[in-house]
């Protein structure tokens, strides 16, 4: 199968809730998701899929990733942080508040672009994030592969 790839990076923050060890704290990382496009060469283009074209469809949806803090469900942080961001005025956005990614809600993970929050049902680890962006993208792209890096870590699957 022919591919096209693009890459993206994003700076984030999180922890693993109930985890026991150094990632139980608040931490922040430099991510880089890389999807690959399945399917055959345009004769006309010569792209499976053009690049921009895949970073366009891919951004509106990891913009809600960039900047932000990532927590799960049931992490008690959630809920303080919400409280100080309302004492802030912040929780609903601020007015220069403007690269805002696309809402999304799903079993796997709902974001709150206005605030930078993403809420996750499982720990933001590569693997997880991975199949988060999959559930995102999966109706707009023939996804043939997805990696994504921070720091150290890194996971492939492909589909």
């Amino acid at each position: 199968m022919n591919t096209s790839m693009a890459s993206m990076g994003i700076e984030y923050a999180h922890r693993f809730y109930k985890y026991q060890g150094e990632a139980q704290y608040l931490h922040g990382h430099s991510g880089v998701l890389t999807v690959e496009i399945g399917g055959e060469v345009d004769p006309t283009t010569g792209f499976v899929h053009p690049c921009a074209g895949i970073k366009r469809g891919v951004w509106d949806y990891l913009k809600c990733f960039d900047h932000a803090l990532i927590l799960q469900r049931e992490d008690p942080l959630l809920s303080e942080i919400l409280a100080i961001y309302e004492n802030q005025k912040i929780r609903y956005g601020a007015p220069h508040n403007r690269n805002l990614g696309r809402p999304f809600e799903n079993d796997l993970a709902t974001a709150y672009p206005e605030c930078r929050i993403v809420v996750t049902s499982k720990a933001a680890t590569c693997e997880n994030l991975i199949e988060i962006f999959h559930s995102l993208l999966k109706d707009s792209f023939n996804i043939a592969r997805m990696s994504f890096s921070s720091g150290e870590n890194c996971a492939v699957r492909t589909f």
